[in-house]
């Protein structure tokens, strides 16, 4: 008599599901974590070869002035103003965590071609956007000086997104194509070129967005 043996499932294939139904899971996850975070309004006015023009109306951000490269910068920034968010204001109120989180440079970046990548020793402004309910009266006002609350205008700003995670020199490179767009279509830079990411850090690269951007005419 045949003694039949139990069927085995391939271990290759057992750590496939398990891989696959993990990166689902990080997926929704990632998803659910920014879906219900509050942005600023903007319409897009234009879509074209590298970039879109958006509108933006006024609002409040609070913001922290850097130094160094950008994943220090953003760090340093960000623990400053998550300590303002989370209490250390007058009221000693929680503000609702808003997207993106955005970095410029504050020097200004002349219209050349070929972009190549610029200094990395200036000085740089990390910024969180305030939820929408509150006017500059409303808002709490941080007991860190080093956090300035500010109105930003309605402004024009032409945006490059890409996804994955944004290294230092990925950051430079994407900043460097839209700025070559813009030179290709003759549009006029009028601020600080910057970076905004709209994801915890945990989340799945795959579904990030990170926005390269600066205000043109």
């Amino acid at each position: 008599m045949v003694k039949k043996h139990p069927h085995h499932m391939n271990p290759f294939f057992i750590t496939i599901i398990i891989v696959v139904v993990l990166a689902i899971l990080w997926t929704i996850g990632s998803w659910l974590a920014v879906r219900t975070i509050e942005e600023p309004a903007y319409t897009v006015v234009e879509q074209t070869s590298g970039y879109e023009i958006r509108e933006y109306a006024p609002y409040i951000v609070a913001e922290v002035e850097t130094t160094g490269v950008h994943s220090n910068s953003l760090n340093q920034g960000f623990r400053l103003l998550a300590d303002y968010i989370f209490g250390n204001n007058t009221k000693d109120a929680s503000i609702a965590m808003t997207a993106p989180v955005t970095e410029s440079f504050s020097e200004s970046i002349a219209m050349t071609a070929p972009v190549v990548e610029q200094g990395r020793g200036e000085k740089r402004r990390v910024t969180f956007s305030m939820p929408s309910k509150y006017t500059m009266e409303t808002l709490p006002r941080p007991n860190n000086s080093a956090v300035n609350i500010r109105q930003i205008p309605a402004q024009k700003i032409a945006v490059r997104r890409f996804s994955w995670w944004a290294s230092d020199a990925r950051i430079d490179r994407m900043q460097s194509v839209l700025l070559n767009a813009l030179y290709r279509d003759k549009r006029e830079v009028i601020g600080d070129i910057g970076y905004a990411g709209y994801n915890p850090p945990l989340s799945a690269p795959w579904i990030r967005r990170n926005e390269v951007m600066v205000e043109i005419r």
